[in-house]
């Protein structure tokens, strides 16, 4: 007998901003859908559903923009329900455990120039950023064990 597996990775944009709501024991689920090109015909296009629980979910709402690149984790889930019509209905979505937002946030839907940004590495807190080609500061050559 096989075994079986049901994982789904995907890269894509998000067609709309994620949405947030709480079951009625407090658990978050966001949903938002990402638009994903098949590389071979940039003309197709498949519009998928995703949903994330809790912890994930929260994250995705608080981080994640319309049209930005995202990578998402999760498994494939094909549920049925009754529509307010009484008429049964199919949702397919996927339900992710990890994602990953793709691009820099000069990328971003209203990212700035990324300058005023993103400090250089080894940039003490609180000091002006400067654009030199040292990223290290000289009082970390004495904490390198080698």
């Amino acid at each position: 007998m096989a075994g079986s597996y049901n994982r789904v990775i995907l890269v894509g944009n998000l067609t709309r901003d994620p949405e947030i709501r709480y079951t009625q024991s407090g658990k978050a689920v966001t949903k938002f859908s990402l638009a994903v090109n098949n590389p071979r015909n940039k003309e197709e296009t498949t519009f998928v559903d995703i949903v994330a629980w809790d912890r994930l979910g929260e994250t995705c709402n608080t981080y994640l923009k319309k049209g930005q690149n995202t990578l998402v984790e999760g498994r494939l889930v094909i549920r049925t329900y009754d529509d307010k019509d009484g008429n049964k209905r199919k949702a397919t979505e996927v339900v992710i455990d990890n994602m990953q937002m793709l691009g820099s946030r000069r990328d971003a839907p209203g990212g700035g120039t990324g300058e005023e940004e993103f400090a250089p590495v080894g940039a003490r807190a609180g000091a002006p950023a400067s654009g030199g080609s040292e990223p290290f500061s000289d009082d970390l050559d004495d904490e390198i064990p080698f």
